[in-house]
């Protein structure tokens, strides 16, 4: 009980890794180009543990927020940069959150996926302003986690895969024409907003310098590894009922007929149900870090009590409906995939940020940076900014 006291920021990190995006993007991946991305999913599985073990010990050894943190440290530019940078990537993920839990309702009850988007949009905003605010957020998202996992561990091997081809899919291969997809699938499994964030959920949660070994075993781990898994099975998955279909920019209830072939029907509301509860999950945790990482950046009062930290997780639910209002006859997975490969524009800053912080001997002390983590961290680096460049190109 001691130790599963201990689970929950590194679990709130992965349900907000885990939304819309994420299995829009795995379905894509599995469906037009089989087992041969799956390799990305583990690379970013590493690093995302990596950059998620930097936020937690910063968070440790800091009196104050990792933007004030930032601030003391690298100046207060920096550091409100940082904070409105996070701010700027929860507005994307915001419009993903809200296309699909509208989206995942409305192929489940029918009726228009606008006015399932805004129930959704007003309900999240009732659970996050209700009392005892955290402690409601990481129950809601853990139960969702393991629920969601579950389910797809059972799609994955009712689909009967080809798991030789799974394991040779660990192999880096990069198929032409991922142009998109790839950067999509990258800025959701390596997420150094939501590894920034993690550092505010373990200081909400008021974790000591001598939990930090059994945090980390408990859940930074799994509650990173925990996503990754279940976005591979995801691949497998569509890769074993679709895979060779080619489909690009499918609808939701295409997307839907990747358990078709096992439950029918059902199947279909299967998948509305779990992309719904993927999106319903990511919108709070996504409004939580946008609203926090807005308050900081202005060097407002940080807390999830405070009055401001409020009103910007209602700005941050108020983007994503808008958007999702606006959008509308846009394909809503090209939109979602879109918004989500936007997300890496301003992870190149963020991470850098992480890994000076966690280099500083006089901050970190015996938590500072080993050499092996280093080399793991500079991998990262390499990684988000080819991620960024291929954006780039992509757009160009």
């Amino acid at each position: 009980m001691r130790l599963l006291a201990l689970m929950g920021p590194a679990f709130v990190v992965g349900a907000w890794q885990f939304g819309p995006g994420n299995l829009t993007s795995a379905v894509q991946a599995g469906s037009r180009f089989g087992y041969s991305l799956i390799w990305v999913i583990a690379i970013s599985t590493v690093l995302m543990i990596a950059f998620t073990d930097m936020s937690v010990r910063i968070a440790i050894v800091s009196r104050d927020s990792v933007v004030e943190t930032v601030k003391q440290t690298l100046g207060r530019i920096t550091g409100s940069a940082a904070g409105l940078g996070v701010f700027a990537i929860t507005l994307m993920f915001a419009v993903g959150n809200a296309v699909g839990s509208g989206l995942g309702l409305s192929l489940v009850f029918g009726g228009s996926p606008m006015w399932w988007t805004l129930a959704c949009t007003a309900v999240v905003a009732s659970v996050l302003f209700a009392r005892r605010l955290y402690g409601v957020i990481e129950k809601i998202l853990l139960a969702v986690v393991v629920i969601m996992g579950i389910s797809f561990v059972a799609t994955a091997i009712l689909s009967r895969p080809d798991w030789t081809g799974a394991a040779a899919g660990l192999l880096p291969n990069l198929p032409a024409g991922t142009g998109l997809l790839l950067v999509a699938l990258v800025g959701t499994n390596f997420s150094i907003n939501a590894a920034f964030y993690t550092g505010y959920a373990s200081r909400e949660r008021g974790l000591r310098r001598d939990q930090y070994r059994e945090t980390t075993l408990v859940d930074t781990i799994p509650g990173i590894v925990a996503p990754g898994v279940m976005t591979a099975l995801v691949i497998v998955a569509a890769a074993a009922v679709l895979g060779g279909s080619g489909q690009e920019g499918a609808s939701l209830a295409q997307l839907a007929g990747v358990l078709e072939p096992i439950a029918g029907d059902t199947g279909r509301i299967i998948f509305a149900l779990g992309f719904f509860g993927a999106a319903f999950s990511s919108m709070i945790a996504n409004a939580t870090a946008g609203g926090t990482l807005l308050a900081d950046g202005l060097g407002w009062d940080n807390r999830l009590s405070s009055r401001r930290v409020r009103l910007g997780i209602l700005g941050v639910l108020a983007f994503g409906a808008i958007v999702t209002v606006a959008a509308g006859g846009a394909s809503p997975v090209q939109l979602i995939i879109g918004a989500q490969a936007l997300t890496v524009v301003v992870a190149p800053l963020l991470g850098v940020l992480l890994v000076i912080l966690a280099n500083n001997r006089r901050l970190m002390g015996d938590l500072r940076n080993t050499w092996w983590q280093n080399a793991i961290t500079a991998v990262g680096l390499v990684a988000i900014l080819a991620t960024c460049v291929r954006l780039v190109t992509t757009l160009i």
